[in-house]
């Protein structure tokens, strides 16, 4: 016999669970061994080889500073526990994510991140994508709007994603497939038909972004957050009048093409901070029962959308963790 946890106390374990447990964990120290880790000053990484957990730590490390000054002005501080990233590394491995994290009271915490893909699309789009949902939530502190979220970090990926993005779109707004911005605005969960959300997200953010820059559109979304009036914060950022007219200039350019806009505007939106080039998927609310699996852990869909999940919690009166 032997002594395991269960929940709040310890309980003795029959032999069958006691072989169980062993066989388990010797699965446990095979994968393991199979793997390599490494360890920065926010994350510790697990990848297949030592030079790819490096490459992935060092990596993430960089788009966290950087990135937090090309959004919010400011770089994060070190947060109080690492944040695990399992990275499963391919060429053939469809590129995908998944980031798990916390809110509580107006902290955030219990950062999980899963990514997957070739080397190449991890470095360029799948982690710099989920290292800004970890930035959103670090500086919000607070659930944002999906198309909102999943646009920004869209924003930030490799040109060949955000145009495969853009061209998805279209396909969406031609086969009845689009949502209208007052309907997709009052979005709080993702829809079943989860994929235009995406495209519609990034295309209105990257209209955001080059008509302002990040740090306005950091403010715009911040504005509607404490408001609740998106129409309001259109008006006060962006000189639109509510969300169906924002629907109906952005079709009209999503129609001429995407143009730039007028070099005299353009001038004015500072440009990034570093010289990598910027923009799609992301993040949604999914409350799972206190004893689940993180959702990290289970394997990141390979799909056409990559899915980064948090889990808003709050404590009850006897210190709990509970799910809402």
């Amino acid at each position: 016999m032997v002594c395991g946890r269960s929940g709040d106390g310890w309980k003795v374990v029959g032999a069958r669970a006691a072989w169980a447990i062993a066989v388990s964990l010797l699965g446990w120290f095979a994968g393991e061994a199979r793997a390599a880790g490494y360890r920065t000053v926010n994350f510790i990484v697990e990848a297949p080889t030592e030079n790819l957990a490096r490459k992935i730590g060092d990596a993430a490390e960089q788009y966290r500073q950087t990135l937090a000054i090309e959004w919010t002005g400011s770089p994060l501080p070190r947060w109080s526990r690492p944040c695990p990233i399992t990275a499963q590394v391919s060429p053939n491995l469809g590129a995908g994510g998944a980031t798990s994290f916390v809110f509580d009271r107006g902290e955030v915490f219990n950062w999980t991140m899963t990514i997957q893909g070739s080397e190449e699309r991890i470095l360029d789009s799948v982690l710099p994508h989920e290292i800004t949902h970890t930035i959103f939530a670090s500086y919000f502190r607070r659930p944002l709007p999906r198309w909102a979220d999943e646009g920004a970090c869209t924003t930030v990926e490799h040109p060949v994603e955000r145009a495969r993005q853009h061209r998805l779109l279209i396909e969406f707004l031609t086969t009845g497939r689009g949502i209208a911005f007052p309907e997709m605005f009052a979005m709080k969960e993702y829809p079943a038909d989860v994929l235009p959300l995406y495209s519609q997200g990034y295309s209105l953010a990257r209209y955001l972004i080059e008509r302002g820059g990040r740090h306005k559109y950091v403010a715009f979304v911040a504005d509607g957050l404490d408001s609740d009036n998106w129409s309001a914060a259109l008006g006060k950022h962006y000189g639109v009048t509510n969300v169906a007219q924002m629907q109906h200039v952005w079709l009209a350019w999503v129609k001429q093409g995407c143009p730039a806009p007028p070099s005299s505007l353009a001038a004015a939106v500072p440009p990034p901070a570093s010289a990598w080039s910027a923009t799609t998927r992301g993040q949604s609310p999914d409350p799972r029962p206190a004893g689940a699996s993180p959702a990290a852990a289970a394997p990141v869909a390979t799909s056409a959308a990559r899915t980064s999940i948090y889990s808003q919690a709050r404590r009850s009166t006897a210190g709990t963790p509970t799910t809402r």
